[in-house]
């Protein structure tokens, strides 16, 4: 996830917040996995299937383990993706997520780890009003 373009990583966060118009363009310029992300994070099971279909299991079990899935977050880290395992501890308020985030001066993953923060603690999911 850290090698996307920094202006796909804000659109990325954006639809976090519910821009659909931008969760539309991941869709249909070239980032689905980030659409579907995006869409899975927000309550989507649909989007979760197409991610584990469609080759990004990583992005399946980044979703799970930001829902304290342990097994999932286990996953991330004995398949070697320990940054989405940080992002996704991030995600949950954890100090030393954030502190390493900080201290790699990685601030736009701060951003998105607060986006899905808030999302995730003010919102109750429907996922027949969601758009993927």
């Amino acid at each position: 996830m850290i090698d996307y373009p920094p202006k796909i990583l804000i659109a990325f966060a954006e639809t976090i917040s519910g821009n659909a118009e931008i969760l539309n363009w991941l869709l249909t310029n070239g980032y689905p996995e980030l659409a579907a992300l995006s869409s899975a994070i927000c309550g989507s099971e649909e989007a979760f299937g197409w991610l584990m279909k469609n080759g990004f299991p990583q992005y399946a079990a980044l979703d799970h383990a930001i829902d304290g899935i342990t097994p999932a977050y286990n996953w991330l880290l004995e398949n070697d993706f320990k940054f989405l395992a940080v992002l996704a501890d991030a995600c949950n308020r954890k100090p030393e997520a954030i502190k390493w985030l900080q201290e790699h001066d990685l601030q736009i993953f701060l951003v998105i780890a607060a986006k899905v923060h808030s999302l995730r603690e003010g919102k109750t999911f429907d996922y027949h009003k969601l758009h993927f």
